[in-house]
């Protein structure tokens, strides 16, 4: 299906509206940008971004939250009164709420709409048809490393950009549904701590791959011997050490082992203070990123979904109804279904069940 398709699509919610082409559809389709769109040779991460990802906690605080989206769904619902307080009223959902690309389903789509908002603080996606009474019924998303705005720069966006460029293409911006994220993004709130992050394993691996020796054997008096005889005498005293047998040295000659260990050379207690230091940038528990937590402690993995959903999640996902929302009838509105994804079971509260044997387990 093209992203630019005029079938006739039916939504939950209303008659049979026809698709017809995107608001700006006559506006955008002269210049190379939204040409492009679909075109994926020419879709760019983001250099930063990429730089950001080979930080393995970074990557790891990205990876978690991006896998909780991805299994959870949209819900469509309105708002009643019912003389006591509003009540929320489930609703049929239009059929994007299953799948907003035609050509990718929400459990792809959903997770990089969230990696734009976590590493850039915005995501943008182009409508690519509308109903009839004009209401969006597909859409694509574009990712961020293709997209300028000559009207507003990073590393705070202060609303929704009027001049939208997607390499090097201007788009209308009726087309466009931009998502912001109530944090900076990422990549322009972290860059020192991401360097540092990048200078330290770039230092672990130097270590990593040093050959430092064992030990030094240092002459302090008598004559002084040469390269080649003190090359030698290394290799003797080696093969002693190695073979367990007693090594000799006089009154000039001294072996001091180096105080080189796993934990000096792989800079352990600095690498745990960075991964630290990235857990809280990223609003994430540092217990998910195998960090020490001291007294706090989590009982199931309901729970720490939880956590994860509470501190870290949260913010995003209702970041992105709340722009979806915008695109249904007023009165509607759009929300993720967290029913199974925070629901905890206490395993103490499960009856037990009994064991039933069969004649033939019983005769074994």
């Amino acid at each position: 299906m093209g992203l630019f398709s005029s079938k006739v699509t039916k939504a939950a919610i209303s008659p049979n509206p026809e698709v017809q082409a995107a608001i700006g559809g006559g506006y955008s389709s002269q210049v190379a940008g939204p040409n492009l769109i679909g075109e994926f040779w020419s879709y760019q991460a983001g250099a930063l971004r990429n730089r950001a990802m080979s930080v393995a906690s970074i990557s790891r605080s990205r990876d978690l939250m991006a896998s909780v989206l991805a299994t959870m769904e949209l819900k469509m619902c309105s708002e009643m009164w019912n003389g006591e307080e509003m009540e929320e009223i489930p609703l049929a959902p239009r059929s994007w709420l299953r799948q907003l690309d035609p050509e990718m389903p929400n459990n792809f789509l959903f997770p990089w709409v969230f990696d734009d908002l976590f590493f850039f603080g915005r995501c943008m996606l182009f409508v690519t048809s509308r109903t009839k009474d004009g209401y969006m019924a597909s859409a694509t998303r574009l990712p961020q490393g293709s997209i300028t705005t000559p009207d507003q720069v990073p590393p705070v966006w202060y609303g929704k950009s009027k001049e939208i460029f997607f390499n090097g293409g201007a788009l209308d911006p009726r087309d466009v549904v931009q998502i912001y994220s109530p944090t900076q993004g990422m990549i322009f709130m972290s860059e020192q701590t991401i360097s540092t992050a990048l200078k330290l394993c770039e230092a672990r691996n130097r270590n990593a791959t040093s050959l430092i020796p064992a030990g030094i054997l240092k002459q302090t008096g008598g004559e002084p011997l040469s390269a080649t005889e003190l090359a030698a005498l290394a290799e003797s005293f080696n093969q002693a050490r190695g073979t367990n047998q007693t090594a000799a040295l006089n009154e000039f000659l001294t072996y001091t082992e180096t105080n080189a260990t796993p934990d000096k050379m792989l800079l352990i207690d600095a690498a745990e203070y960075q991964s630290r230091e990235i857990a809280n940038l990223c609003n994430i528990p540092p217990y998910l990123l195998g960090l020490s937590t001291g007294s706090y402690a989590y009982s199931t993995s309901a729970s720490a979904k939880s956590d994860l959903w509470s501190f870290g999640l949260s913010m995003y996902a209702t970041a992105i109804t709340a722009a979806l929302s915008q695109q249904l009838p007023r009165g509607t509105y759009v929300k993720w279904d967290t029913d199974k994804m925070l629901e905890i079971h206490d395993m103490r509260d499960m009856e037990p069940v009994p064991q039933q044997n069969t004649q033939e387990e019983l005769a074994t």
